[in-house]
């Protein structure tokens, strides 16, 4: 009996006397480095360096009786036979309400000076995304604040919306303006790869302390290691995860994906990893399909993902674009054109398209939009000859009714940075620009 009493602190004392198993670096080459002597799966953590100030690596890749690691933090004076231990698992990210209004690193650590986490917990940086018969439907619609989104591209709770611009065009004004004027409880921000003298003016500028108050906001900037470029997606994936799982409607916006599939292209090409599509290795696609699964309609509560792409040289059929189209629920295109005409935001109506917009709007409503996008779509085909002043006044009724509101649409259009836009008055204005086009149309023909 007492041998049996005793034989949870006999295990607990050997565990604790146990040899410590140490391993090494072996090779360091370009971004990655090789490790001999530890027994470790991909996605563990490992301390690299001396046990006092060691520097963190994920293991990414592992061959035989050698893992190679790439790293999180800086390791300063790397050399070969440098000592490695393991940390016991993978990353772990923190959850819960102390998150509200913090800024805080793909690891979870806090860098706005506001002092360490209080009321949270943590759980594993990986989740699976939802079944896909547990979702639920998107049937409701959630307001962003922006009229032309809210109406002609309207988004639903739980739905997947992309981005699509070159740089320098607006995606990250128009995410904070989402910010500030979505009716999600909570907002999730993920800034990927962003300049380092950008971060603060979104903070301060763009968010804005309203904005901030009810967002997290997870950064990762350019100059940090591809591992945490790419980890800092999954973080802000997995705290709007856990938001949804209490029940709440989450707003997810990460800017960009295009900086998450660099960052993947970087680590799969430094463990080996053949170079596809203009030099993207195989994982990138299977990583950015694993990211995006993630976000949308769970069991309860949801997820509402949107996600900027930045399109190589303004080609939106390169292949990230291309991949991040086939995924996503819907796409809204931000135009050039439109940004140098000082015409905010920049979006293009007609090549933009929500699917499931017919699935959360009122008939009517929809009715409207249907309506303003056939004839803006009359004006846009006889663009060129408007410019060059060859189009005759009489000869199309649709493009003379939207010619003589051109000034009103143009008006719908457009919206300042600070001009809020509910989503009710924003149908309201639709509803009677659609009016003022079809009387048009009728007192033309009579």
């Amino acid at each position: 009996m007492t041998s049996l009493a005793f034989a949870p602190v006999w295990d607990k004392a050997r565990l604790a006397a146990r040899p410590e198993r140490v391993g090494v670096v072996s090779r360091a080459v370009g971004l990655s480095l090789d490790v001999r002597g530890l027994d470790c799966a991909v996605g563990d953590v490992v301390a690299v360096g001396e046990s006092g100030t060691p520097a963190r690596a994920e293991v990414v890749a592992v061959h035989d009786g050698f893992a190679t690691c790439m790293p999180l933090t800086a390791i300063p004076a790397l050399r070969a036979g440098a000592q490695v231990r393991h940390t016991g698992g993978g990353i772990r990210v923190p959850v819960g309400s102390g998150l509200l209004g913090r800024v805080i690193d793909p690891l979870g650590e806090p860098i706005d000076g506001l002092g360490p986490l209080t009321h949270v917990d943590f759980v594993d940086v990986d989740a699976a995304a939802p079944h896909p018969l547990a979702r639920q439907r998107v049937s409701e619609p959630l307001a962003l604040g922006v009229r032309v989104m809210d109406t002609l591209t309207s988004v639903g709770r739980g739905q997947r919306m992309g981005l699509f611009a070159g740089s320098g065009v607006g995606k990250s004004t128009l995410l904070s303006m989402i910010a500030r004027g979505t009716d999600a409880q909570v907002s999730v921000i993920a800034l990927i790869g962003e300049r380092g003298r950008e971060v603060r003016e979104f903070l301060e500028d763009d968010l804005g302390p309203e904005g901030l108050a009810r967002s997290i906001v997870v950064i990762a900037t350019s100059d940090q290691p591809a591992l945490m470029r790419q980890r800092a997606a999954f973080t802000a994936t997995r705290i709007a995860q856990w938001l949804a799982q209490m029940g709440n409607d989450v707003v997810l916006m990460m800017d960009s994906l295009t900086r998450v599939a660099m960052a993947q292209r970087e680590i799969g090409l430094s463990v080996g990893e053949p170079p596809a599509t203009r030099g993207y290795p195989p994982s990138t696609f299977s990583v950015l399909a694993n990211l995006l699964e993630r976000a949308g309609s769970a069991e309860q509560g949801t997820v509402t993902g949107l996600y900027t792409v930045l399109v190589d040289g303004d080609d939106h059929n390169e292949p990230i674009a291309d991949a991040a189209r086939s995924i996503l629920d819907g796409h809204v295109v931000l135009d050039r054109k439109l940004a140098v005409r000082g015409h905010y935001p920049a979006i293009d109506a007609l090549a933009s398209i929500s699917r499931v917009a017919s699935k959360v709007n009122d008939p009517a409503n929809q009715a409207h939009a249907d309506t303003l996008r056939r004839f803006m779509a009359a004006k846009a085909g006889v663009q060129d000859l408007i410019d060059i002043g060859a189009y005759a006044a009489g000869s199309n009724p649709t493009v003379d009714a939207a010619l003589a509101q051109a000034q009103d649409i143009t008006s719908f259009l457009c919206q300042r940075m600070g001009e809020p836009a509910p989503l009710a008055e924003s149908w309201n204005r639709l509803a009677d620009l659609a009016s003022a086009l079809e009387a048009h149309v009728g007192s033309s023909s009579a």
